[in-house]
């Protein structure tokens, strides 16, 4: 074999390869992303930003501990937390349950 297409094939190869390498990376990333839950504080921060849209808020909270949670075919952990402010002069509650991983809001109730 000629040492120019010894040469043009390792080039190939090692450019395959680092290719290769670069698209498990990515996809390893977004894999190891997707799977990891948000802090549950970031998930209050905006929860806490969207009432405040409507007026004040008195307090809020949420339970740092993630819980699972199967309704229908959704399986996933969930945090649970909530939010008070007045409204026509009386105290109101309403709590939420948010996806760990995703942030989303699945359900939000008045108490």
């Amino acid at each position: 074999m000629n040492i120019d297409k010894k040469v043009t094939s390792y080039t190939a190869a090692s450019g395959f390869l680092f290719g290769a390498g670069i698209a498990c990376g990515y996809f390893l990333s977004r894999y190891i992303q997707k799977n990891k839950a948000i802090n549950g504080d970031h998930i209050l921060t905006d929860v806490k930003k969207l009432f405040l849209k409507e007026g004040p808020i008195e307090g809020s909270w949420i339970e740092l501990k993630k819980v699972p949670l199967q309704k229908f075919a959704l399986k996933t952990d969930v945090y649970y937390g909530g939010v008070s402010r007045m409204e026509e002069d009386q105290l109101v509650q309403y709590e939420f349950i948010a996806d760990a991983y995703s942030g989303s809001i699945l359900d939000i109730y008045r108490i």
